[in-house]
């Protein structure tokens, strides 16, 4: 593990895998760099692989207060002191990479989840009542209200997963959520932003992904000057780590 000092003071974790151009991993919301492990290794074959806490989640820190361009300073830390080319983002963490507007030659992204139509509503108050959570002390009904009313979950899942030793480690950044809530702002396609980012772009889908989740991959890349998107075979928010190396490969090392 090493680290690197943001702009405001914040250590910032990360280890590194293999060698080759540098490729910095963006985390989704409510994960550790922990969850990127598998892509990483399969990664590293070609690359140098960058992979970060995001501040508040595993051994990175957390300022006070927070505010969004705090992350893009984080981002821009761990780029600056690794040399990163090119950047992978994944979910939410795509609204960092994106909003950072930071030099990489080339950018991927899987999955931003935009609500565009079809997609379900956004909890009312969303960002509101995870603070109130946090502040109550109570992680747990922050984690609770984002698998539930968020992502979809049944409450009778999560009420399981609650019984489980991983519990633990939810709630420890189950504070972050407000973090990608504020990232995400309305959640819908940002197009003014993103008709202002030329650094050529992949945006990346499962094909078993809702439809809608789809939908807001095709929209995003088309709302980029320099984009394309496809489908690979995977799951949910997931594409199996040796379609991620291959298809990254491919787009980030082509002419």
């Amino acid at each position: 593990m090493e680290k690197v000092v943001s702009k405001d003071g914040t250590e910032l974790a990360y280890d590194v895998y293999g060698s080759g151009p540098g490729l910095v991993l963006v985390a989704g919301g409510f994960t550790e760099r922990s969850r990127y492990v598998a892509d990483a290794e399969a990664l590293a074959s070609t690359f140098t692989v960058v992979n970060y806490d995001r501040r508040g989640r595993g051994d990175s820190g957390d300022t006070l207060p927070y505010a969004i361009e705090r992350e893009w300073e984080d981002l821009e830390a761990v780029r600056s002191a690794t040399g990163a080319r090119f950047a992978c983002a994944y979910s939410s963490g795509s609204m960092v990479l994106f909003q950072a507007g930071l030099p990489f030659e080339k950018q991927a992204v899987l999955e931003p989840p935009f609500r565009v139509e079809g997609a379900p509503p956004a909890p009312d108050r969303y960002i509101e009542r995870l603070q109130e959570f946090v502040d109550a002390g109570n992680p747990g009904g922050a984690a609770e209200l984002f698998m539930v009313e968020a992502v979809g979950q049944p409450k009778e899942v999560v009420d399981q997963i609650r019984q489980t030793p991983m519990w633990a480690g939810m709630e420890a950044i189950a504070h972050t959520l407000v973090y990608d809530g504020l990232q995400l702002g309305d959640s819908a396609v940002p197009t003014k932003l993103l008709s202002s980012i030329d650094v050529p772009t992949l945006a990346l889908y499962s094909n078993t992904s809702p439809e809608w989740l789809k939908d807001s991959v095709k929209q995003t890349a088309a709302a980029l000057p320099n984009a394309q998107a496809e489908g690979h075979d995977g799951t949910f928010h997931t594409l199996p780590p040796e379609t991620m190396a291959r298809v990254l490969t491919e787009y980030f090392l082509s002419e």
